[in-house]
This record gives C-alpha cells, structure tokens and sequence, in this order.
C-alpha cells in the first residue's frame, strides 16, 4: 500500500508502523511545530532519511491530484491541524486517528479535559475523513481504563501506544474496515482548552489543585503564588485545616515550594517562572 503520511511526532509511531508493515510512504505532509510542546524532527527526520518530499503547508487541492499522479492508494492524517477535503477522487483511502473514544471528544486535543473530567475511560480512533472534523465513520477504536492518578503524560503515551496496535489493525485489514467502517452518530465536541481551565484555582481542594497539575503535565499548569507567575508540572499535597489564605507560599526549601489550598497543602516541586511574551500554547 502506497500511503502519504500528514502529522507530527505527536503520533508520529503511526508513520513508522505503517512502514514496518510493508506499506510504501511517497510523501509526508507536516506543519511548523514550536519545539516546545509541538515537535516533527522525528518525523521530518524519517522522512528525508527515505527521500520523500515533505511538504510544511496546507494541504491544497493541487496537492491531493499530486498524490494520484504519485499513486497514492492512502492519506494518513494524525496530528494535523487543517482540515482536508475533497480527496475522494485522488486516493481510494483517506483516514484520521484522532486521541478520543469518538463520537465522545471531537476537538482540537482533548486529552487535558479527559483527566480535568475525571473519566474513568479513554480511547484513540480511526476515522474516515469527512467535510467535517472528526465525525467520518469508524475504521478501528481502541480503549482504555484511566487511573484516578492520571496525568497528561501517562495518557499521552497510552494514546500513543495504543495508535500503534491500531495502525497494525489497519495495515493487515484495511479494505475490510473501511467496508465496514460504522457512522459515529451523535457525538460531543470539546474546544481547545482555555487559560482559565488551564490555571490552578487555590480556593479548591488540594484534589482539585493536583488534578489540574496532572492535566496538563508537562504540558504546564498556570498558577500565581502570592503575587508571582508560575508555569507548575509536578506537585504532591495532603490535606490539613490550617488559617492560611488559599495561594499563600507558607513554606520553601531550596525549590520546593509549599502552598495553601482551601483544605490543605500543596508542595510544588516542578515549576518555572513565568515569562512574559508570547503565550505558550496548547
């Protein structure tokens, strides 16, 4: 199977299975990445590695007429932000893996809200691609238990591995899924996560601080402390009655530091300054 390959290395596995499966990539189409929290060098690696053009813009109709003259039998999408359309006369295959048990999560990422919701499951999909996001019939759908300890990070890699047996699924099997792909029906959609639902809300419960830092991971959590910024990726707390103002630094040794909750306390030890300028993005 001739494919063309359009993310980053979010789910970029997705790229390297398909190729260990025997599938041939004739192109890769990426997008400018930060490098903070958005990366393509493996991939964009990977692909000059096998001398295939890479292409960093919008997939344009002048392009998917490309991938027919180039053969193309598929379109794979996992990470890409822009929508595509009209494919149909130029690939017999066009397909996303989008990180959410659809219909449930239609959305730019919503793995943050997955945790912040207290989900007790989660998935990853493949879906055919439609004139809207995320809503195209189901090819495959993996699930999963989430911890009531979850964090982005751990989900991330869960989502990860998971697109990983489910890009096998479709290497072996492709005709016969998309033959029998099931519409989704009725769904949800999630928007991109706000700086409010970003930022850590002092006056909750240590449970409800932990779990907004467990979010967003690496991905960092907003928080002020007294009257300082703070990006927050890792932290631990118990609860205590005490008469401190919830967001008071009330103790600190060399890094870490120890913040009053509504209901206790929450010892920081993951964090960075803010920096003013651009926001960071997510």
């Amino acid at each position: 199977m001739r494919f063309a390959f359009a993310g980053i290395d979010f789910l970029g596995d997705v790229f390297e299975t398909l190729i260990d499966r025997g599938w041939q990539p004739v192109k890769l189409f990426s997008r400018p990445c930060d490098g903070i929290y958005d990366f393509n060098e493996a991939t964009v690696s990977r692909a000059r590695s096998l001398r295939l053009p890479i292409q960093m813009s919008r997939i344009l109709p002048s392009d998917l007429a490309g991938l027919k003259a180039l053969r193309c039998d598929a379109l794979v999408v996992a990470g890409y932000p822009w929508l595509v359309k009209g494919w149909e006369p130029h690939v017999p295959y066009a397909f996303n893996f989008h990180p959410s048990p659809l219909p449930h999560g239609r959305g730019p990422y919503p793995l943050f809200k997955a945790i912040l919701d207290e989900l007790p499951e989660w998935g990853v999909t493949a879906h055919a691609l439609e004139p809207f996001f995320d809503t195209g019939p189901i090819l495959t759908q993996a699930r999963f238990a989430l911890s009531p300890q979850e964090t982005h990070d751990t989900l991330l890699a869960k989502c990860q591995m998971a697109a990983k047996g489910m890009a096998i699924h479709l290497a072996e099997d492709l005709p016969r899924l998309w033959r029998e792909a099931r519409p989704q029906g009725s769904g949800s959609y999630w928007p991109r996560i706000t700086q409010s639902e970003r930022t850590v809300r002092w006056t909750g419960s240590v449970d409800e601080v932990l779990r907004t830092i467990r979010a967003f991971g690496s991905i960092e959590a907003f928080a002020q402390v007294d009257s300082r910024y703070l990006y927050l990726w890792e932290a631990s707390g118990w609860p205590e009655t005490h008469d401190f103002r919830p967001g008071t630094l009330v103790h600190r040794h060399r890094r870490h530091m120890v913040v009053a909750a509504r209901d206790g306390f929450v010892q920081i030890t993951g964090w960075s300054p803010y920096a003013p300028g651009p926001a960071r993005s997510t």
